[in-house]
């Protein structure tokens, strides 16, 4: 499921060879013949948010999904981590696109690696300053939910749902850590 390597040098455009590169690598990478440049596939990072409400922050925003893929399932505000910008500024971006909620960010909670499709997702908590959205094109409807109230079964992705499980954990305990996990 990982991202097709590169075919062509993107300063060149000659098509590249995959070989281990001259500089001691020792990993194959798709390597320029022309010019030298050195392709490497790094992992894509997902940000977003963990936005909460009320005093004892009991209900979660959830935002049913416009696109695919899982179209019609429910995910927490994330999304690919823009160029230029830092995993808080991504997550608070991808708040506001997807739930047009506005946030108070808080700390990094969840960090999943997920080798099988080359990604990083990373989840911040958040405090919601109004119970009222205004969601983006990406999303069907934004709402929140109590624990009893989470359609587990139509959870998009298993990194969502790893981070509600420790999120309502957490809560129960009265204490919030910060949680890596490797979805394998």
């Amino acid at each position: 499921m990982l991202r097709p390597p590169a075919k062509f040098c993107r300063n060149c455009g000659t098509a590249v060879l995959m070989r281990l590169p001259d500089d001691g690598d020792t990993r194959e990478r798709a390597v320029c013949p022309a010019c030298g440049t050195v392709h490497y596939d790094n992992p894509l990072n997902v940000v977003g948010t963990v936005p909460v409400w009320g005093e004892d922050g009991a209900q979660v925003l959830l935002c049913k999904r416009n696109i695919e893929p899982r179209w019609g399932k429910w995910t927490l505000p994330a999304g690919f981590m823009e160029l230029g910008e830092t995993t808080a500024e991504g997550a608070r971006r991808e708040t506001d696109e997807e739930a047009g909620a506005q946030i108070e960010l808080g700390e990094l909670f969840t960090l999943m690696n997920v080798p099988r499709v080359g990604q990083v997702h990373l989840f911040y908590r958040a405090r919601l300053l109004s119970d009222r959205f205004n969601p983006g094109h990406e999303t069907i409807e934004a709402r929140l939910f109590h624990e009893d109230e989470i359609p587990w079964d139509e959870i998009a992705f298993r990194t969502v749902r790893e981070t509600l499980q420790h999120h309502f954990a957490d809560r129960r305990a009265g204490r919030f850590g910060f949680h890596v996990i490797d979805i394998l």
